[in-house]
């Protein structure tokens, strides 16, 4: 059990829940004084999630006891997490088994080798939980580089995309800083997942003391899934690219496949094809 991260993630998550979203039929307890954030105070959520204001305290505070599968359910149904975050909260709190190796998988499925294959002209790779790059088409590395010619520990998405920033991204609204929240999210999980993986421990140092909105999203403790984030591209051969990157998680895996795509018969399309 992480006490300190079930906190952490407790606080955050009670403080971005307004009383407007509690549901009309749940009444919160009547408050003692003015509210002074847009956030639920401790007892509401206690009072939702039907637990003792004490208890609920002492979980914020991290001097709590490990909490149960139903009071884990109380507390995500109170706090209105998503699934992925659920997932989260169970294992912070040490209900799910974090992985046997202790660190990201190495052996890419078979069957997720042959779909990769099979993209035809859709730049597409896998990554492990560390966001690793460990198996991709030749479309990916028309789009983005030749990964064949990089070191393992370069073939990192975020490292990838730190590096590249100058040259390819054109600087659109909203583009770097999307990705750079999908990647906290997806190594925050990761983290959790795998809590004695050390490698994963130095990447997150390394992209926070980079990047500011990556840095804000991890201490946010944000795990919602972005499945979907647009990127504005420049191509050294086919110019501007205005594309999507998709994310599917790997059934039976940690690993996920990511994919590259643009609006039918737009000029990206036409663009990729080119590739």
């Amino acid at each position: 059990m992480s006490s300190q991260g079930l906190a952490a993630f407790l606080r955050r998550r009670r403080e971005e829940l307004r009383p407007e979203d509690v549901p009309a039929e749940a009444t919160l307890p009547p408050g003692r004084r003015a509210r002074r954030t847009p956030g639920l105070r401790r007892e509401e959520v206690a009072a939702l999630a039907q637990v003792s204001v004490s208890y609920y305290e002492r979980l914020e505070q991290a001097r709590a006891p490990r909490p149960s599968p139903q009071v884990l359910a109380a507390l995500a149904r109170a706090l209105h997490l998503t699934e992925a975050e659920r997932d989260h909260l169970a294992r912070l709190a040490g209900q799910v088994l974090p992985s046997e190796n202790g660190g990201a998988p190495e052996h890419v499925p078979e069957d997720a080798r042959q779909l990769l294959g099979r993209l035809d002209g859709i730049p597409a790779y896998i990554v492990n939980d560390r966001q690793d790059i460990v198996a991709w088409n030749a479309a990916a590395a028309a789009l983005i580089t030749d990964f064949s010619r990089l070191a393992p520990d370069e073939r990192n998405v975020t490292r990838l995309s730190t590096r590249f920033r100058a040259t390819l991204c054109t600087g659109a609204p909203g583009s770097e800083s999307d990705f750079s929240q999908q990647a906290a999210a997806q190594l925050r999980a990761a983290s959790v997942r795998h809590p004695t993986d050390n490698v994963l421990a130095e990447l997150v140092n390394e992209f926070a003391a980079h990047d500011p909105d990556f840095a804000s999203s991890w201490r946010n403790h944000t795990v919602r899934p972005t499945p979907s984030v647009r990127k504005h591209l420049r191509h050294p051969t086919v110019g501007e690219l205005e594309i999507d990157r998709h994310i599917l998680g790997l059934p039976g895996s940690d690993f996920s496949l990511v994919m590259y795509t643009a609006e039918v018969g737009s000029p990206s399309a036409a663009a990729l094809k080119g590739l």
